[in-house]
């Protein structure tokens, strides 16, 4: 396994993302090594930004913040981009925050960011990757 150098990563594929009124430019992890690295070493994020984990199968997914320097919120979401549940995760720790039930879709926000926009479980979101193909 080859030795992770400790550079954010900033060049995946981006996808926008509609929430009500508010677009979120999302980086897409979907590889393993892309979604294990996910938001690691990043400073700054604008509050616009995000990034979309995407996993091949529902499942209950469960992330933690190792080597995350920002506090960051998560929405675990289902198939057509609704709102499973929400957490909110502290930077640099290893507690891991679960979805409540299986879903596909992980979006990671700055902390606060669908609070302070009203987005809440139930909540859809739009976008390509929750159009039925």
């Amino acid at each position: 396994m080859a030795v992770q150098a400790q550079e954010p990563q900033t060049a995946l594929q981006r996808v926008k993302i509609g929430a009500g009124l508010h677009q979120i430019d999302a980086q897409v992890a979907v590889a393993p090594d892309e979604r294990a690295t996910g938001l690691m070493w990043r400073k700054e994020m604008p509050q616009q930004e995000g990034m979309l984990f995407v996993f091949e199968m529902p499942s209950q997914q469960c992330f933690w913040m190792k080597n995350t320097l920002l506090p960051l919120s998560a929405a675990f979401i289902a198939d057509d981009g609704t709102v499973v549940n929400i957490v909110d995760m502290k930077a640099q720790t290893l507690e891991p925050h679960c979805s409540a039930k299986p879903v596909r879709y992980v979006l990671e926000m700055n902390q606060g960011w669908f609070a302070k926009r009203g987005v809440k479980p139930g909540f859809k979101l739009a976008g390509a990757p929750f159009e039925r193909r």
